[in-house]
């Protein structure tokens, strides 16, 4: 299947409700024919939105929706061949697997002939051939979802946009599910949109994650960059997986910038070649947990370049692949080393032991 161009380009896109207050301020995005994107922010940060206004259920207040090189804005959503699949599935219950999948080509009139033989084909794709006569209520979730999956892709849209289609389910039917998503999406060869204020099911599903705040892109970009080099302490904080320091810069040498913070001095990070700045300045670093290792403090053979500060085990959790170790090493702030199994078993740390939470300098970066 393959229903035309689905690239797609926010220009200057903004939503007001009262005239006063932008719920989506200013928004500039360009996603690739075929792309799998999620829009990722918390509650309210205007992702929905953008969801809704691409789909053509709500109107822009200003600036340009353009899918394929054709501005959509006023259209009809049936015009801007987009669908979408809601939150709720919104299943008829007196409909069976194949009515309810092949129900929209039902409303664009085509024969009974015609839409059970697409039908048939869209049960086929997604596994739900032998549960075709089958009422919802008969179905599990992950079975409803696909239904609810083939009937918007049956109409052959451009762009399918998808609405927390995950939330429903539980951690297990989760993962399944999501493998089923990139699934169906690289068959159907069309652009996703997923809207998700859950982290690893961004990182995990897509090609372009967008993470917003406040109506506003915060950073945008392949997940691995997203995730490995946040751009500010907001989008680092909010995927999770970093650790945030703040201190003002105490000396700049050759590739690396020393800061301080009170009580403790002597934490390096390293710094990029285009990086503008000057001994006194405040700036926010980033290092990832699972590049923490952790020492005790009679330990001793800390490398050059390397920064050690002093830390308190305050919880351990087992994650089965790692154990997350939770330290006091920051006054009034979380700070969490993800420690491998087999490492951390092998002389195993307590809670109120004394460590050393270190990593070399190159392993930090500052942040905008």
């Amino acid at each position: 299947m393959r229903a035309g161009a689905g690239d797609i380009e926010l220009a200057g896109l903004c939503k007001s409700y009262d005239g006063a207050t932008n719920v989506v301020d200013g928004v500039n995005l360009k996603i690739p024919d075929g792309a799998y994107c999620c829009f990722l922010g918390p509650s309210g940060c205007g992702k929905t939105t953008i969801l809704r206004m691409i789909a053509g259920h709500e109107d822009p207040t200003a600036g340009e929706i353009v899918i394929g090189g054709e501005n959509v804005a006023g259209m009809a959503p049936v015009e801007r061949r987009t669908a979408m699949m809601f939150q709720s599935y919104a299943l008829f219950p007196h409909l069976n697997v194949r009515d309810n999948i092949a129900f929209a080509l039902r409303v664009r009139g085509q024969s009974r002939a015609e839409r059970y033989k697409a039908a048939d084909l869209m049960m086929e794709k997604v596994r739900l051939t032998e549960l075709a006569d089958r009422l919802p209520a008969n179905l599990s979730g992950g079975q409803q979802q696909r239904v609810a999956l083939a009937r918007a892709a049956i109409t052959e849209p451009r762009v399918l946009l998808l609405d927390e289609p995950l939330s429903a389910l539980d951690e297990q039917l989760r993962v399944q599910m999501r493998q089923e998503l990139r699934r169906m999406q690289r068959e159907l060869g069309i652009t996703f949109i997923h809207v998700t204020h859950t982290q690893l099911e961004a990182i995990a599903l897509a090609d372009i994650v967008v993470v917003m705040e406040k109506g506003k892109i915060k950073q945008s970009g392949p997940a691995r960059d997203v995730y490995a080099y946040p751009r500010d302490r907001y989008v680092a904080e909010f995927l999770g997986g970093q650790n945030v320091l703040s201190g003002k810069v105490e000396k700049i040498g050759d590739g690396h910038v020393v800061l301080s913070q009170p009580n403790r001095s002597g934490i390096q990070v390293g710094l990029c070649a285009d990086a503008r700045l000057s001994v006194g300045d405040r700036i926010d670093l980033a290092v990832r947990r699972d590049d923490i290792e952790l020492m005790r403090v009679d330990a001793g053979g800390l490398g050059d370049g390397a920064t050690a500060l002093p830390s308190r085990v305050v919880a351990i959790e087992y994650q089965g692949s790692f154990v997350k170790v939770m330290l006091d090493t920051l006054p009034d702030e979380d700070f969490v080393a993800y420690i491998p199994e087999r490492t951390f078993f092998r002389d195993p740390f307590d809670v109120g032991d004394m460590l050393l939470a270190t990593w070399s300098a190159g392993r930090a970066r500052v942040l905008a």
